[in-house]
């Protein structure tokens, strides 16, 4: 059954949205009637959305993007860059590569965050979504530092929702298990397979069910819901 939003009039901010679950979600604002602004290394080209280059780990970046707002408030915020690593034993992994899985998954989203929320405070509203992980709430073998970084985004939508709850200001995590995405394909089929394997729907997630789930959370229908992390596992997680 699909269901239908309506978000015209309102501005979201989509980081990560070139391609995979953040172009899914970028789309599914669109359609919603949002003013769509996706932020990303790569330029996307998506009916109905603004594509502008943007670095969230670099705050000038940030800084120029929320310029092209001219003004406008941002009405919803979601976190989606992100960036996985090589799969691989955390022994045989590079201080360099941890830096920039940290640096992109969490610190990315700090600094996004901290220049969008001013402007949610002081319009009194707004909603909140970053994207973790499964790996951040199980911690995954060879992920050990996307796990970590995920681990934080868990611990920050908790912590910050606590600091804004006397506002209409939600914040919330969805963390998804194995979604079908370049990603999670990049990492071959052995490890693909062993992910399907694992999971009691014996299939991958599609894009589309995590964009669901967002715009949802981002509704006035989940207006209590705040500090709260979603799975999207396919009944993967344990607790």
């Amino acid at each position: 059954m699909q269901v239908a939003y309506e978000f015209s009039r309102q501005t979201a901010i989509v980081t990560g949205g070139a391609r995979g679950i953040g172009r899914a979600i970028a789309a599914a604002f669109a359609a919603s009637g949002a003013d769509v602004w996706i932020w990303d290394i790569e330029p996307v080209e998506l009916a109905g959305a603004h594509s502008v280059s943007v670095d969230v780990t670099k705050r000038d970046e940030i800084a120029k993007g929320l310029a092209l707002l001219e003004g406008k408030g941002v009405d919803i915020l979601v976190n989606d860059a992100g960036y996985l690593g090589p799969y691989q034993p955390f022994e045989n992994s590079e201080p360099s590569g941890w830096q920039q899985i940290l640096q992109v998954n969490l610190m990315g989203m700090l600094e996004v965050t901290h220049q969008v929320l001013p402007l949610m405070r002081r319009a009194g509203t707004g909603r909140i979504v970053n994207m973790g992980s499964l790996a951040g709430k199980e911690g995954l073998p060879n992920l050990v530092v996307y796990s970590a970084a995920s681990a934080g985004v868990i611990a920050f939508t908790k912590a910050l929702s606590r600091e804004v709850n006397d506002t209409d200001i939600r914040v919330n995590c969805v963390a998804p298990g194995p979604i079908d995405t370049r990603m999670i394909r990049d990492l071959g089929n052995e490890t693909v397979d062993a992910m399907i394997t694992a999971s009691p729907l014996s299939r991958l997630g599609d894009p589309s069910e995590v964009a669901a789930l967002v715009l949802w959370l981002c509704s006035d229908a989940s207006a209590f819901n705040t500090g709260a992390v979603f799975d999207m596992s396919g009944g993967r997680a344990r607790y």
